[in-house]
């Protein structure tokens, strides 16, 4: 049995900056297969017009405490936002983390202008694909063989930001998309 601690549960969501790069790195190198690079995200922060960094970070942490709990990369493209990258220390996982993190980014989109939110995800990610069809988001379309180590099919989701569904909502449809 895996007990969590309260640590993750009290935090704060605000802007990532360059100097949270060595948290940020070592959440997706334990996250993912092929994890981003540094040059990736430099070249996010500081190169990508659109692109947007949202972070969790432990209430009250101050330096040199690793207060990083999990990130979110976006992108506001005209009227759509983009969820480009996500992903949540492992030992503060299904704590609502990933959550507020979309949801304060669709809030964000929102006052500049954004009607919908579009992702993609790994089909086998069950976890991750719960979280957002929870949002309110459906599938919609399907790219083959999108990702590597393994390979596995992209799910293409959206999400209309005018008639957001929320978490508690019921709905009916599930949207299911096969490849």
């Amino acid at each position: 049995m895996v007990t969590r601690t309260s640590i993750c549960l009290d935090f704060d969501v605000r802007p990532l900056h360059s100097a949270d790069l060595d948290d940020v790195l070592a959440i997706e190198q334990s996250s993912f297969p092929e994890p981003w690079t540094r040059g990736m995200f430099e070249a996010e922060l500081q190169g990508n017009p659109f692109a947007r960094f949202l972070g969790a970070f432990r209430a009250g942490a101050m330096p040199p405490a690793k207060p990083l709990l999990g990130y979110l990369c976006y992108w506001v493209v005209f009227e759509e936002l983009r969820l480009m990258n996500l992903a949540v220390r492992q030992d503060c996982r299904r704590q609502g983390i990933a959550n507020r993190l979309v949801r304060r980014a669709m809030e964000e989109g929102r006052t500049h202008g954004t009607t919908r939110a579009l992702l993609e995800v790994r089909a086998g990610n069950r976890v991750g694909r719960l979280l957002y069809e929870a949002l309110g988001f459906r599938p919609y379309g399907c790219r083959r063989s999108y990702y590597t180590n393994p390979n596995e099919d992209a799910i293409l989701m959206q999400l209309s930001l005018t008639n957001t569904i929320h978490a508690n909502d019921s709905f009916h449809d599930k949207g299911e998309v096969s490849c």
